[in-house]
């Protein structure tokens, strides 16, 4: 999906701040503000930096956007991004429309569908990457008995570790690591603040560290 600072919504006018502040126009509003809305008008417009005749081919025109690039993505959110998109290219740079060549409507349709297939084409090679980089990536080694011993090991001097420290740390450390709780959820079981079961489990796996390294050390 493109990333864009804001989306427009399609219910509401663009106005000269939600399309400028991408793109902003280097020349003042044109005096044809009362002039009709052919394509070559607006364009003339558009050029001269008349936000109104950005807000008129909006109204008109957003939805046949909007529709073009839905075709192709399949999904609002991209469609919605890709209707942004292609009315701040048409902020940006009004002189790519020739009205010569065909009228505004059919130009950004096109305009949509193009930047519509370059999502789907950036997402695509998003994701062939991404399955290279799984296929180049050399599986984790299978665990031996050796490993698995240890672990029990380890397990195992954890849980005398644990027995060994007070009532109060040890319940917290119970709660917390053997039942998954959050500190809320801690501190709400044993009936104490939450601040009170933070400090709890710090002092808690203090203790544990003491503890261990002493044991590792003894068994060394």
């Amino acid at each position: 999906m493109i990333a864009t600072p804001s989306r427009l919504c399609l219910e509401d006018r663009p106005t000269a701040q939600a399309i400028s502040e991408h793109c902003p126009a280097t020349v003042r509003r044109a005096s044809v503000l009362g002039v009709g809305g052919t394509d070559a008008v607006l364009a003339a417009r558009l050029a001269a930096g008349d936000d109104h005749a950005l807000e008129e081919i909006f109204d008109a025109l957003a939805r046949v956007v909007y529709g073009s690039a839905l075709r192709v993505l399949g999904d609002n959110n991209a469609a919605q991004d890709v209707v942004q998109d292609v009315f701040v290219e048409l902020w940006a740079h009004p002189g790519r429309y020739d009205p010569a060549a065909g009228t505004l409507r059919t130009y950004l349709a096109v305009l949509a569908r193009h930047r519509a297939v370059d999502l789907v084409r950036s997402e695509l090679r998003r994701v062939a990457r991404q399955e290279r980089s799984c296929r180049l990536m050399p599986a984790p080694p299978a665990a031996g008995p050796g490993d698995e011993v240890m672990a029990a090991e380890t397990a195992s001097l954890v849980r005398a570790a644990v027995q060994l420290l007070p009532a109060s740390q040890r319940q917290v450390i119970e709660l917390a690591y053997y039942q998954g709780l959050t500190y809320r959820e801690v501190a709400h079981a044993v009936g104490i603040p939450e601040g009170t079961a933070k400090s709890r489990l710090r002092l808690a796996l203090a203790k544990l560290e003491e503890i261990l390294d002493r044991q590792l050390l003894e068994s060394a």
